[in-house]
């Protein structure tokens, strides 16, 4: 079991940034499981946005975000991070991060491929 706590959403104005963290406890961590962000806004899908293999580093974005968003990860503290810059209102969300329960060499995009997901955080973009 894998319990994941995001922290760091809030309110903030386009074109600012926000810098939301991930902290990962429970079972013994391994670098094997890659690790991602999704988002939901009222009335819409969950999305991807980014993921990271924990192991290699390697990074994936949404075209959406690619440019203005960060992915990290800190191997000792167990935490992913993503750092959001250039904050537009259509970026307004529920953010979640996510473990995948799969050791895959390549973070998949796909929601339902993650099998622990964080409580989520609010964060919201004024025009």
């Amino acid at each position: 079991q894998v319990q994941l706590v995001e922290s760091g959403g809030g309110l903030v104005q386009a074109g600012g940034s926000l810098r939301l963290s991930c902290a990962a406890s429970g079972r013994t961590f391994t670098s094997r499981y890659p690790m991602g962000w999704f988002r939901q806004a009222p009335g819409k899908e969950r999305e991807f946005v980014a993921a990271i293999s924990w192991s290699t580093g390697s990074t994936y974005y949404a075209d959406s975000v690619k440019g203005r968003f960060t992915i990290s990860r800190d191997n000792a503290k167990k935490t992913m991070y993503l750092q959001m810059v250039s904050l537009r209102p259509e970026d307004t969300a529920v953010y979640y991060c996510a473990s995948d329960a799969t050791p895959r060499t390549v973070p998949t995009s796909v929601a339902n491929a993650y099998a622990y997901w964080g409580q989520g955080t609010q964060v919201t973009v004024s025009s």
